[in-house]
């Protein structure tokens, strides 16, 4: 890894940023200052949570409905307030919450117990925020061997300061992978990778394509024909009751 610029981050902090030439694979310096950043854990600025969610789960719903039917339980890690997980619930999916940082406001009665193993996570947001990425992924292969994520990738080049995934001003961005740093990363772990090449991608043990895996997210736009066709049925009400009886 060598230094390849500064930048002004928390718009305080003069913080060096380190590019690996064979991956692509570029991280800050030890973040000192993610204590600040994390003062509350989603930031200001991201106007997009919802509309981003919302993303998140027409595709989502398609590829575990091709992975495992209707059947199984999930994860929602690093899962904020508890958007996802409400969302797919409402879907039809056993889905549960777990963040060590944030407080479960959407999802509650749905955390994660200890010792439970799940068919699948996901981590939506998450990577571009980890310091120790490879100690990281190893905690969540505890939870499942399927880790549906996303992160923006950017070319094995270093992109310009002004690209808006550095968020200087939140500071909260630490790492930042191409598609050969995630093939490595997958590579070191045993694991399978698939990618849209884009910003939502696949670690799993099991045995996939990426031209399958880039079709569920295509078809995504037919969702709810999809779902209605096939029987899924909403846990809105039925989450209300088992809960509304505690």
């Amino acid at each position: 890894m060598s230094q390849v610029f500064e930048a002004e981050v928390l718009r305080k902090y003069q913080v060096k940023y380190y590019h690996c030439s064979q991956c692509g694979f570029i991280q800050t310096e030890d973040p000192y200052w993610l204590q600040e950043a994390y003062e509350s854990p989603l930031n200001t600025e991201d106007t997009g949570i919802l509309k981003r969610n919302e993303y998140f789960r027409s595709r989502v719903t398609l590829l575990l409905k091709d992975l495992f039917g209707n059947k199984g339980k999930f994860l929602d890690y690093g899962g904020g307030y508890g958007v996802f997980t409400r969302l797919m619930r409402d879907v039809g999916f056993d889905y549960f919450w777990q963040d060590r940082y944030a407080q479960n406001i959407l999802a509650r009665g749905f955390s994660h117990e200890e010792g439970h193993r799940y068919n699948a996570i996901t981590a939506f947001e998450v990577f571009e925020h980890l310091t120790d990425v490879h100690a990281e992924l190893d905690e969540m292969l505890k939870y499942s061997d399927t880790i549906i994520f996303s992160t923006l990738l950017h070319g094995n080049g270093i992109p310009s300061k002004d690209w808006w995934y550095y968020a200087f001003n939140h500071g909260q961005h630490i790492s930042l992978f191409t598609i050969k740093s995630l093939e490595i990363l997958a590579t070191s772990k045993g694991l399978n990778f698939y990618s849209n090449g884009v910003n939502l991608h696949m670690f799993t043990k099991r045995k996939y394509t990426n031209q399958k895996f880039r079709l569920q997210i295509f078809k995504a736009k037919w969702l709810w024909i999809f779902l209605q066709s096939r029987g899924f049925k909403s846990k809105t009400d039925s989450d209300f009751e088992l809960l509304s009886n505690l």
